[in-house]
């Protein structure tokens, strides 16, 4: 069956794409609505056209899988031109998402109708691109400036009605057939005697063409946002381009910028991310009739911030559940605190009123362990020491109903070790949640050695629902991120030893693109986490700064001095302490440049990765990639750490840990994966 058809009725041709599952505008697709509109230039009988799509949505963008590959045509650049050229009006009718070369052709086309709920966009910048068919220079022509340079810089889509609030729709329908009113819209314009072209359009950019100072605004405003990426700055050039230069050499500026973008090393990372996250949820081993557990009402043990947080999830997703904590007071805080930030929500606009309600109407507070016992998932959230998580398995496994799953929320411990506790051992999965748990989209999820396929199946799924990330590890210390995380830390605190400063160690790596170092991070989330004064013995650098109440951000200093903005700045009383753990370790002190801490801290972590891929804790080099890019604020344009080994040559890695050997020190040990496939010249993904 053509992925392309069409159908007279009366004066009107309808051209209907079905290339599921998204309609994706792949070589068929193109050459068929090429055909199709070539036969309506051509005919005399028919007065308009409409573009719409069966299935889902309407054209979700283009084939990414042709990317890199040798070109078929029409090319979409062509297909566009052709249908903005047609005599006869041509509206395109969408429903579902409007998504890069999607809204290209929408572009192209005359008019533009949608049902309410579609959504419209241009998200190349995502995959490191711009919109390479005339994107960049339709969209300002119809929408104006403002809005086309926060569409196609950010990449975010827009809803129906703020399309038709910026002119980017001419019509939304609300209810009724989405045929039927394009049906009726055709006809009404086929009466007119011209028609709007998209690229013949001036008006939306005067204003800018008088004011260019527009475009300084914009990057001044999203400076954080642009800082590393190639992507976000070469679509800014591009629309300045359409309000510069005459549309023919617009056109051909904005084709020299994709070309230098879609080549360069940024995109193919990007696109590597894109196919990695795509990837992270097949699971190895799995049966594809493996059936699913129905996840029905979900226990939360703790309600803390962690505990808030996993549950918010689930309430937001339309999932009951049973939050337990031991004490009524903290309870109570937990639940005011899930409200409170549901409010902060909706104060943004993100919610309304009425689903805040909603998702506070799941939620069951108690203090009675025994009403998690009808739950079909329980995730324990509750303090990270063994005999503490032990405790709660066996409590949970005699009053959890049979078939239920137990989950622990550890981000370090060894699952087979709670598993053992039970009766239940393979209904028994780790789900690592990131904190804020609301927010961050990354969850491990930890195959224990006794987790059934349908435990593993289900919680990948349920990851789904929830809007996460999984991604599936194996049972071992700190897992995958925090695995990886230990030899960064250790080497951050042997640096400071050997010379370099928090504060240079911290600007080795936010000039790489992370947001922030490992000291800045520390203070961040309180040096006090797990510190008790107590215990402590002014042993290492930490214990004396928490000792001096030096606890972080929240008490104006730890490694830095905080102003009342929480902005941080070198701290002399910090260098002291550091100067004086120096003296007594004996170590040579010296000055260290960006280049060589990146190494000292960067290299380690991949040759950790290289051992996770060697023990099966990861399934996959793009899994770890997928990890760090999610929970660890690794920057996007690199393609995570085992893609960035492979763009700089893992040869080039393993020299450089053998360079620093002594550094390293004895306990070191390099990943005999990582040497072998240096050595053959080959790569992790």
């Amino acid at each position: 069956m053509s992925v392309i058809t069409t159908q007279r009725i009366g004066d009107i041709l309808v051209i209907v794409s079905n290339n599921p599952p998204v309609n994706a505008l792949g070589q068929a697709v193109r050459a068929g609505l090429a055909e199709a509109i070539a036969h309506a230039a051509g005919e005399a009988a028919i007065k308009a056209v409409i573009i719409r799509c069966d299935g889902r949505t309407f054209f979700a963008g283009a084939d990414i899988t042709e990317f890199g590959k040798p070109p078929v045509g029409p090319s979409l650049p062509d297909l566009v031109d052709a249908i903005e050229q047609c005599p006869k009006p041509v509206i395109a009718a969408i429903h579902g998402t409007a998504l890069g070369g999607g809204l290209e052709v929408a572009l192209g086309c005359h008019y533009r109708i949608a049902v309410g709920s579609a959504k419209l966009g241009l998200p190349e910048v995502k995959l490191g691109l711009l919109p390479g068919a005339g994107g960049t220079q339709r969209l300002p022509r119809v929408a104006g400036i403002a809005d086309a340079l926060t569409m196609i810089v950010t990449g975010e889509a827009v809803t129906a009605s703020k399309a038709l609030e910026i002119g980017l729709l001419d019509r939304v329908v609300q209810t009724g057939s989405l045929a039927d009113e394009a049906l009726e819209f055709a006809a009404e314009v086929a009466r007119a005697a011209g028609h709007p072209v998209s690229s013949l359009r001036t008006d939306r950019i005067a204003e800018a063409a008088n004011h260019p100072q527009v475009f300084d605004k914009f990057i001044a405003e999203n400076a954080r946002r642009l800082k590393g990426f190639d992507a976000p700055k070469a679509c800014i050039e591009a629309v300045r381009a359409a309000v510069d230069l005459p549309f023919e050499q617009g056109i051909k500026r904005e084709r020299e910028l994709f070309m230098k973008l879609v080549s360069g090393t940024q995109s193919r990372a990007m696109r590597h991310l894109f196919f990695a996250e795509r990837q992270a949820g097949k699971i190895d081993g799995i049966p594809a009739d493996t059936p699913l557990i129905p996840i029905a009402r979900v226990g939360i043990l703790g309600a803390g911030t962690m505990g808030g947080g996993i549950a918010m999830n689930f309430l937001s997703a339309g999932l009951p559940v049973t939050l337990v904590e031991r004490e009524q007071a903290a309870l109570d805080r937990g639940v005011a605190t899930i409200r409170k930030n549901y409010e902060r929500t909706a104060a943004r606009g993100r919610m309304t009123a009425e689903q805040v309600e909603a998702a506070m109407a799941l939620l069951t507070p108690t203090l009675a362990y025994e009403d998690l016992a009808d739950c079909d998932l329980v995730i324990e959230a509750v303090f990270e020491l063994m005999e503490i998580k032990k405790d709660v398995f066996r409590r949970l496994d005699a009053i959890v109903k049979p078939g239920a799953i137990l989950a622990s929320n550890t981000s370090y411990l060894d699952i087979d070790e709670m598993a053992a506790e039970t009766k239940r051992p393979e209904a028994v999965v780790g789900l690592h949640f990131f904190s804020p748990a609301n927010i961050m989209r990354l969850l491990e999820v930890v195959r224990g050695a006794r987790t059934s396929p349908s435990v593993l199946k289900t919680v990948m799924a349920l990851a789904k629902k929830i809007g996460k990330i999984a991604v599936v590890s194996g049972v071992c210390p700190g897992f995958i991120g925090n695995r990886m995380l230990s030899p960064r830390q250790r080497e951050a605190q042997k640096l400071l030893l050997e010379g370099a400063s928090p504060w240079e160690v911290d600007a080795a790596l936010t000039e790489f693109g992370f947001p922030m170092g490992p000291f800045q991070m520390a203070d961040l989330a309180g040096l006090d986490l797990g510190w008790t004064a107590e215990t402590s013995s002014s042993s290492t650098i930490r214990e004396v700064l928490c000792e001096r109440g030096r606890r972080g951000q929240k008490t104006g200093s730890g490694f830095y001095d905080y102003d009342d903005n929480r902005r941080g700045s070198p701290s002399p009383e910090t260098e002291a302490i550091i100067a004086e753990f120096a003296a007594k370790s004996g170590l040579p002190q010296r000055k260290f440049s960006g280049d060589e801490i990146r190494e000292r801290l960067l290299y380690p972590m991949i040759n950790e990765g290289a051992k996770i891929l060697e023990e099966g804790i990861a399934q996959r080099a793009s899994d770890i990639d997928i990890v760090w890019l999610n929970g660890y604020g690794w920057p996007a344009f690199t393609g995570g750490p085992m893609f960035w080994a492979d763009t700089i040559g893992l040869k080039t890695v393993l020299d450089g840990l053998r360079r620093h050997a002594e550094a390293l020190g004895p306990d070191f040990t390099i990943s005999s994966l990582l040497e072998s496939r240096a050595e053959a010249g080959e790569n992790f993904n």
